[in-house]
């Protein structure tokens, strides 16, 4: 038997509204212009205004003296733009799109057009040129189709016999697949569809001089004492061959010279990411002024044909199944444009209010730009002060950027804890950090500072930091144990 209870529960839900501002605000200026052309391409009801501006037509004058009336009649809502036909283009595939010209293909034409291998183009061309059966061939591009970006092959052999038998119904051996990676691992970039890091530097070193006596030496290093060359116990290698630190330098100059990614060699090229500031901070004399790109602030508005549209289909019948879908979009149109610029609004004033509180918490710092300056600053404390919630902030601090006259940063990288000095003051993470890195940039590196060591330096500056706290700020920024940042 059933049993029906009535339970009160407390949500929160978020609005249609809420959802797009959190959306947006988290968009760095970079992807905003996209954004807001994906929304205008969308909702036919918004508008640029800047573009609007741009290509409004220059009034014409009639050719008379003023006695005759212009008589001509402007087109009614209905003539200029329909509903129902907008909605039936939109189901209806168009061959060319609303803005085609003939003139586009003739630009097109014009436009050199660069070509460029991918990596993988690159080894199946080579593929192509290598004689072997049509077995072999089948293989080599499985092979190649199962290497890593970095030109590794990390798939065990037996899974590309595997994937052979279910792809293509070939039945191989795993001794010919082994057959057709030897081909493979002596294409170009050298060292490509290695297993691991020792195979790749032993495929590099066997391309090189075999006469040369540094080659053999180094080839000897990393087929027999890898592990020591790799955590740098140089005293062992140098018993082991024989040598002294200077011919040891020399081998270990000729290792450090090969490639130890080959995928990420030749034509294949860096994504950088083009930082575009959200914010610029000026000092104007000692006094800061804070400015947002105006790429963050668009001119956009509703649509008055849509506006017009919608107050005709009010008045008009509605009995009609078609009127009412017709004043249903409308409205809908209506909403979403005035809701989205709503969103950027509210987007422009939270940035400017989050962006201003950091800056005057840290007015020293965008002063002077010594990292010093910057004070202990948790995403609480602009919470507080802008009486937002934390999460807003943190949407802000993560993907957005200020462009000062020392440099652009993300605005996370102001936010940092605090620790205590010796005279009981409270300084940024950060300071320590910099003076941390400075103290190993200034190291002996025949000798470098274990964090024993760097942590007394410390202390004796009067920063009272345990050592697995050295250790953990060292860590974070990106610099190895004493012991690997070794040199001869």
């Amino acid at each position: 038997m059933l049993k029906q209870t009535l339970q009160q529960k407390l949500l929160q839900k978020l609005s249609p509204q809420q959802i797009q501002f959190i959306k947006l605000l988290q968009v760095p200026t970079a992807s905003l212009d996209a954004r807001i052309k994906e929304e205008l391409e969308e909702n036919p009801a918004l508008e640029d205004d800047s573009l609007a501006n741009m290509h409004e037509p220059e009034e014409e004058y009639p050719d008379n003296d003023g006695d005759e009336a212009d008589t001509t009649e402007e087109p009614s809502v209905e003539e200029e733009f329909s509903v129902e036909e907008y909605i039936q283009e939109e189901e209806s595939p168009q061959e060319y799109s609303s803005n085609y010209s003939p003139d586009d293909e003739d630009d097109k034409k014009e436009i050199p057009v660069v070509l460029q291998y991918s990596f993988y183009e690159r080894l199946l061309n080579q593929l192509d040129l290598t004689p072997m059966s049509e077995t072999d061939y089948l293989i080599g591009n499985q092979i190649i189709g199962s290497l890593d970006d970095d030109g590794y092959l990390r798939r065990p052999l037996e899974s590309i016999v595997d994937d052979l038998a279910f792809s293509k119904n070939m039945i191989v051996e795993e001794e010919q697949v082994e057959s057709v990676l030897k081909k493979v691992q002596t294409f170009d970039p050298p060292g490509i569809g290695s297993r691991n890091l020792q195979e790749c530097l032993l495929l590099q070193l066997a391309k090189k001089d075999q006469t040369n006596e540094t080659v053999k030496q180094a080839t000897l290093v990393v087929s027999k004492y890898l592990n020591e060359f790799t955590k740098k116990h140089y005293d062992k290698i140098e018993k082991q061959l024989g040598v002294d630190s200077e011919e040891l330098k020399i081998i270990i100059d000729e290792i450090l010279r090969l490639n130890p990614k080959p995928g990420d060699s030749g034509t294949t090229v860096a994504k950088q990411l083009h930082v575009i500031p959200d914010f610029h901070i000026r000092n104007n004399e000692g006094n800061l002024e804070l400015t947002l790109n105006g790429r963050n602030a668009p001119e956009l508005r509703v649509s008055k044909t849509y506006q017009d549209m919608f107050e005709h289909y009010e008045k008009a019948e509605k009995n009609d199944k078609k009127m009412k879908e017709a004043v249903q979009f409308v409205k809908q149109k209506l909403d979403s444009a005035k809701w989205f610029i709503d969103a950027i609004k509210q987007r422009q004033q939270t940035l400017l209010k989050t962006m201003n509180a950091i800056m005057e918490f840290q007015y020293s710092y965008f002063l002077s730009g010594d990292e010093r300056d910057l004070k202990p600053m948790i995403l609480k404390d602009i919470a507080d002060k802008i009486d937002m919630d934390i999460s807003t902030v943190s949407r802000v601090a993560n993907s957005k950027y200020v462009q000062t006259e020392f440099g652009t940063f993300l605005l996370k990288s102001f936010f940092s804890e605090a620790i205590q000095t010796k005279s009981g003051e409270e300084v940024s993470n950060i300071e320590v950090k910099k003076i941390l890195e400075e103290c190993i940039n200034n190291e002996d590196k025949t000798k470098p500072l274990a964090d024993v060591k760097l942590t007394k330096i410390l202390k004796e500056k009067g920063y009272h930091i345990a050592r697995r706290t050295v250790a953990k700020y060292r860590e974070a920024l990106g610099i190895p144990v004493a012991r690997l940042r070794k040199e001869l």
